[in-house]
């Protein structure tokens, strides 16, 4: 099954955001729509998921995920070993674009990301340039210095090395989160946290 009306939709939002690294990336997601993907079995997490991709207020990118959950590989990040284990069972990610993704971009990654209500994801960082798009339920954010609600529609950017943590709010929340610069895993590292 191709998932075109949900990449379409998602480099649409992507589009959105002024960076010329994030036009890319909505081209590659655009350029790969008619990617086949096959069934996959459920992820633990499923039920919540969907919940949450069809809260009242979600994002009209949420219902897509929603009716495509059957073709969509929820799995713990690749940086889940460097993470408090209790994390494993409280998040997932779908990657779709990356240099080993089923669309295939050698410079970007680009996928979705769930996180079970009230479960604070720590003060971490990396070496890559990432933005976070909401697109169901809410989130408590840190990124540096600054402390702010996001929901629906609502994106943070995080330029190279910034320390960011989030907290779900109570529904959860269903986001896009978009790679760029150095998009290995090897310089990803959790920060000492009080609130850990």
């Amino acid at each position: 099954m191709t998932l075109s009306d949900l990449i379409h939709a998602l480099a649409d939002l992507v589009a959105n955001e002024p960076r010329t690294e994030a036009q890319a990336t909505a081209r590659a997601l655009r350029d790969g729509a008619d990617t086949d993907f096959p069934a996959q079995p459920p992820s633990l997490l499923d039920a919540e998921i969907r919940a949450a991709c069809t809260l009242p207020d979600a994002h009209p990118a949420a219902r897509l995920i929603a009716k495509a959950q059957a073709h969509l590989l929820w799995q713990a990040s690749p940086a889940s070993a460097l993470q408090p284990g209790h994390l494993a069972a409280t998040k997932a990610v779908v990657t779709l674009l990356a240099p080993e993704g089923p669309i295939h971009a050698a410079k970007f990654r680009f996928g979705l990301f769930y996180q079970a209500p009230g479960i604070y994801y720590p003060l971490h960082a990396h070496e890559a340039a990432e933005t976070y798009t909401i697109l169901a339920g809410s989130a408590d954010w840190q990124a540096g210095e600054r402390c702010f609600p996001l929901t629906p529609g609502q994106a943070s950017y995080h330029p190279p090395n910034l320390p960011h943590a989030m907290r779900a709010g109570p529904q959860g929340f269903v986001a896009i989160w978009r790679w760029s610069g150095d998009i290995s895993f090897d310089n990803y590292r959790m920060l000492p946290d009080m609130d850990a």
